[in-house]
């Protein structure tokens, strides 16, 4: 068994164009790549785009979000999708903010798109229909005053 580390002490600054921003990838093969992003106080991750598709998972703090024009905040225990091709970015104003990263590079197999490279399985898949993985809505949360920890930057 192999233990994967990250966190404080295993990441490093991010260059170019994302100030605040220190990074660390713990896994990655042929099928996707995870990695860490630790955003500090008014850090930014630029816009850009990536031929992969991207889940951006924030598990503390908060910050701010953007596919193509449009943006929206964002808070732990929330997610994005980044679709490949398509404009991204996050950044933080006044609060930290620790999110994942999960990349699935997207190839093409005889018309069809398939997340896992080289698989056999995936080649039998239906056609692919853009946006289909990316619906869903997230669970209702009851919100109780009680469970409202200011010490985690959650906003009430």
């Amino acid at each position: 068994m192999e233990i994967l580390r990250f966190g404080p002490g295993f990441r490093h600054a991010e260059p170019l164009g994302t100030p605040g921003l220190a990074v660390q990838t713990f896994w990655s093969d042929a099928r996707a790549r995870i990695t860490e992003l630790a955003f500090s106080r008014r850090a930014l991750l630029a816009p850009q785009t990536s031929p992969s598709h991207g889940l951006f998972i924030v598990i503390s703090g908060g910050g701010w979000v953007q596919v193509g024009d449009e943006r929206s905040a964002i808070n732990h225990g929330e997610a994005v999708d980044w679709p490949p091709g398509l404009s991204h970015a996050a950044w933080t104003d006044g609060s930290a903010m620790r999110a994942l990263l999960v990349e699935l590079p997207e190839t093409t197999v005889e018309g069809r798109v398939a997340r896992l490279a080289g698989s056999a399985e995936m080649e039998d898949l239906p056609a692919w229909e853009p946006g289909l993985a990316a619906r869903g809505t997230l669970a209702a949360r009851e919100a109780r005053p009680e469970d409202h920890d200011r010490a985690e930057g959650e906003p009430w």
